[in-house]
């Protein structure tokens, strides 16, 4: 039986590749499953520094599986399916280590909302991303609505949303959706684009992707408390003497994150 993911790691990068081509990489409650489990065991392997996230075949992920969706019996079955698949880009969030979709053909629906939910995302030049639930009479899930406004402006959000907009890659990067296009593979542009992670001192980019994230939740004195907070336990860290003895070595540093 085909595994409906493949994860690889290679160089401190762990790669997970979504593996259901037949079906564009639609999220079936299966494949669902399998990449928040993959997830988790790239969390806990520490040789890994950076996750790169992909699919196979002709799209990183076409949104929701509509046939899985069609065998829900009644509201409470299609209400657990919509929470059940809504842990994949909380998970994506909350995971200690940097996340980056590596994007080709259609990131659509519910994929667009798993590669807003990535750190970072490259894009093959030829990428699109795609709003489409008002052609069916629905809105965005799977947090799609907060992870894009806090992009964009809310009258853009608005028109895309409702005019079922579907962004180039070059037009998502313009509104600063997306970090780098590439014109060869993405997945090894999205390992070249990884190197500053890679080479990063891991403890400091958990903390650092845990405040970004967390940034507008917290109330202003809030925040400072809690950089000022983490700065002082990262001021302890052999990480940190590492990066202080670099810069007077005048050598690169070499972080192993302790």
């Amino acid at each position: 039986m085909t595994k409906l993911v493949e994860i690889n790691v290679q160089d401190a990068v762990g790669y997970l590749k979504l593996n259901r081509p037949e079906k564009l990489n639609a999220l079936s409650w299966e494949l669902v499953q399998e990449v928040m489990d993959a997830l988790d065991d790239l969390s806990a392997d520490q040789t890994v520094k950076v996750i790169v996230l992909s699919g196979e075949g002709k799209a990183f992920s076409a949104g929701g599986d509509i046939s899985s969706m069609r065998e829900l019996a009644d509201a409470a079955e299609v209400a657990e399916w919509i929470e059940y698949v809504s842990g994949l880009p909380k998970k994506i969030m909350d995971l200690n280590k940097y996340v980056i979709a590596a994007v080709h053909g259609y990131a659509a629906g519910a994929g667009f909302s798993i590669a807003l939910a990535a750190d970072f995302i490259v894009a093959d030049e030829d990428a699109k991303f795609a709003l489409s639930f008002s052609n069916i009479g629905l809105i965005p899930d799977l947090g799609l609505i907060k992870l894009l406004t806090e992009r964009v402006s809310p009258p853009i959000a608005k028109e895309w949303i409702s005019s079922a907009k579907t962004l180039s890659a070059e037009e998502a990067r313009s509104h600063g959706l997306i970090n780098k296009i590439s014109t060869g593979s993405v997945v090894e542009a999205a390992a070249e684009f990884a190197d500053f992670i890679v080479k990063g001192p891991p403890i400091s980019n958990k903390y650092v992707k845990y405040l970004v994230n967390h940034t507008g939740d917290l109330h202003k004195e809030t925040a400072f408390m809690q950089e000022n907070m983490i700065q002082a336990m990262l001021l302890q860290t052999k990480d940190h003497q590492e990066g202080v003895a670099a810069f007077f070595g005048k050598r690169i540093p070499q972080f192993n994150g302790n």
